[in-house]
């Protein structure tokens, strides 16, 4: 199983609170360092000094590690054009040596759209969005070099693009998650290179596969080709004071976080994990609340990652 740290930035962090962060990610063995890509923080506070914008961060953070991938869970279609939006990620991509990973979804955080002035329109057309977004920004991608790429959707066209610059990977993995029933496996099945389920339950986490699953089957895509992923909330210490101090910080009861999430002593979490992986998941974004911590990660990496890294 591949364990990923995943950050919220938009809570409250500089990008040299995130660089420091994804350095440990990287010294300490994991897999990867994902951000989030919102515009305002949820809950009380402003979220200062943030926000700090996904892509000019991990443009960033590309120039400063070596071996993890990056990545966002997820990009906004709401927030970038699709067309600079794949010249952007394709630029990372570059920087990077070939780690970027293109993690894209509809949207849903109403009052950032409002607070920053983003068009915000409602789900379906979102998701219609999504849907011509995703097929234009593979199919710049996909172009090859020396050819053009045309589209006539509903809600863009695009002439006789150089669909430059190209990646550096010969394929960008793009992760599409969430709980829709219809239109997200769909587009799972269609565009995806993994699955990705965040904050959910076991059951409810199978159930969602399968319908993923089904929407490959209908498609004729075989489902092995995905990567099938989850995204809980960690809060890990080797002792109960540990625990709750953790616990404190992030403003999350234990009891809470020890029910939904992945929380307790280390063979807690890996027992949990163990669980996860008998329900088909291959990969889990472990989110870290707590940017400061850094001995936090430093449990994880030397108790749990051993034992199902």
């Amino acid at each position: 199983m591949d364990l990923r740290i995943f950050t919220e930035p938009q809570q409250g962090a500089s990008y040299d609170d995130v660089l420091r962060v994804a350095r440990a990610t990287e010294d300490l063995g994991f897999d990867a360092f994902f951000r989030s890509d919102h515009y305002l923080r949820m809950g009380d506070g402003n979220g200062a000094p943030g926000p700090t914008d996904a892509w000019i961060t991990l443009a960033g953070l590309a120039r400063e590690t070596s071996r993890i991938r990056l990545g966002t869970l997820v990009t906004s279609a709401t927030f970038r054009h699709p067309g600079p939006l794949a010249i952007s990620v394709a630029q990372v991509d570059q920087m990077s040596g070939g780690r970027v990973e293109f993690g894209y979804g509809a949207g849903w955080f109403s009052a950032e759209h409002a607070a920053y002035g983003i068009p915000f329109p409602p789900v379906k057309e979102r998701f219609d969005w999504l849907e011509e977004h995703l097929a234009v920004i593979t199919g710049l991608w996909s172009t090859p070099a020396g050819e053009t790429f045309s589209y006539d959707g509903a809600h863009l066209q695009l002439h006789d693009s150089p669909a430059l610059p190209k990646p550096a990977q010969d394929r960008v993995p793009v992760i599409i998650g969430g709980h829709g029933k219809r239109r997200t496996p769909a587009l799972a099945a269609q565009y995806a290179t993994e699955f990705n389920v965040p904050f959910s339950s076991l059951p409810d986490t199978s159930d969602i596969f399968e319908r993923v699953r089904a929407a490959c089957a209908e498609r004729g895509r075989d489902a092995g080709e995905l990567t099938w992923s989850a995204a809980q909330v960690v809060c890990c210490g080797r002792t109960e004071e540990d625990l709750s101090r953790r616990a404190t910080a992030i403003g999350r009861p234990l009891g809470d976080l020890r029910e939904h999430g992945l929380a307790g002593t280390p063979s807690e979490v890996v027992d949990a994990l163990g669980r996860f992986a008998e329900a088909g998941v291959q990969r889990v974004y472990l989110q870290v609340l707590d940017l400061a911590d850094l001995d936090h990660l430093e449990v994880i990496a030397s108790d749990v990652l051993p034992q199902v890294g």
